[in-house]
């Protein structure tokens, strides 16, 4: 059973209990993360959305033109956080390497491991310390390369399990290192 703190606008938090089965069914229904025991929406705005859906359709094309594993959209939820369990986080686009997935088929509920990949695209709603903890949260479960897309200053920060980290501008170009080997696009082409 979660209990969750439901707050809706100027209302008082109120405590719910749920199943694991209602939590991961009202998770589908509002596209939210769940996060230190409480929804969080995800709002991404249509630039955002459409810089998602750009880097998300070109990783899709390679991956799948050289059988390297799968390429998820931010609907799919990942409950892989060694220090909260119940946890779920939604990347804006993230891929799994074949070979880490689990008989080579798809769990039918969350994902219970982290990706290889992990991107988030800044929306202008985004504050600071929230980008810093899912960076956090995904480092703790193991996630090997983060892509921090930014459509307001037409950026990509890399940010590296090994912690190292660098910063494209719109003339960079981005490259998937040994996570996605081969994948590179034009940080420019991101943001059309």
């Amino acid at each position: 059973m979660t209990t969750l703190l439901m707050t809706p606008a100027d209302a008082p938090p109120t405590e719910v209990t749920l199943s694991d089965d209602e939590l991961d069914q009202l998770l589908d229904q509002t596209g939210a993360e769940f996060i230190a025991g409480q929804l969080k929406e995800k709002s991404m705005g249509a630039e955002c959305e459409g810089t998602g859906s750009e880097l998300q359709g070109m990783l899709w094309a390679f991956v799948h033109a050289n059988r390297l594993g799968r390429v998820f959209n931010p609907a799919t939820p990942y409950r892989c956080f060694p220090n909260d369990p119940r946890q779920v986080r939604k990347p804006d686009v993230s891929f799994v390497a074949a070979a880490r997935l689990p008989a080579g088929r798809l769990p039918r509920g969350n994902m219970t491991f982290a990706p290889d990949l992990a991107v988030e695209v800044i929306s202008p709603t985004d504050k600071y310390e929230d980008v810093e903890q899912k960076i956090a949260d995904y480092r703790s479960a193991g996630v090997r390369l983060i892509w921090i897309v930014n459509p307001a200053t037409r950026s990509v920060v890399i940010r590296r399990f090994d912690r190292t980290c660098a910063e494209l501008d719109e003339a960079g170009t981005l490259d998937g290192e040994d996570v996605v080997p081969g994948f590179t696009c034009r940080v420019a082409a991101l943001f059309v």
